[in-house]
């Protein structure tokens, strides 16, 4: 299955090791903001469809939404729709737009965002942050224009009280795979 592959990738070393691990694509959040040359470089080294600029948003105070870093306490200068654009310049392949206010909320995406960047760029946008339930993904591609929708809570927490889903091995298959190595 196809994966992607992020977190702290700065340099094209490490794009080259995580490709040679098996990621077909590599998402870049930081390096993008305070380097934005980097995704040239990385593009023109591994192809614009290996890049994923991944943005975190915020709404900054006097200053409206700005694209974060370092897990969203570190507002940059740029606008969303202004970066994504830069990030297209660049080489990037795809972007992932994730709304820090909207992420883990449950309660939808941010659908002005994702169509503004959307409607921005030539190129996938992915929307996250937000999805509470099936109807949120469906509406964020046919409303929000996004080419994808991702998600993690909603597979996560269920029903009223928002309970964590657990999935258990039977007891005989957890007794069976901790004899085989002697405990």
């Amino acid at each position: 299955m196809p994966f992607t592959v992020g977190g702290g990738v700065s340099t094209l070393a490490q794009i080259k090791d995580l490709i040679q691990a098996g990621a077909e694509k590599v998402s870049i959040n930081a390096a993008a903001v305070q380097r934005p040359g980097f995704i040239h470089e990385a593009s023109e080294e591994f192809g614009s469809s290996t890049i994923v600029v991944s943005m975190d948003v915020k709404k900054k105070r006097f200053a409206g939404e700005r694209v974060f870093v370092k897990n969203g306490s570190s507002a940059s200068n740029f606008k969303p729709v202004e970066f994504a654009q830069l990030m297209q310049e660049k080489g990037a392949g795809e972007l992932l737009v994730n709304s820090i206010e909207n992420d883990g909320m449950m309660d939808g995406y941010d659908q002005a965002l994702i169509a503004a960047v959307a409607d921005s760029v030539d190129i996938p946008v992915i929307a996250c942050g937000g999805a509470g339930c099936v109807q949120d993904l469906s509406k964020v591609v046919t409303e929000g224009k996004a080419s994808a929708a991702a998600a993690g809570s909603l597979f996560v927490y269920h029903g009223p009280r928002r309970a964590v889903l657990i999935n258990l091995p039977e007891k005989e298959a957890m007794r069976a795979s901790f004899k085989s190595i002697g405990l």
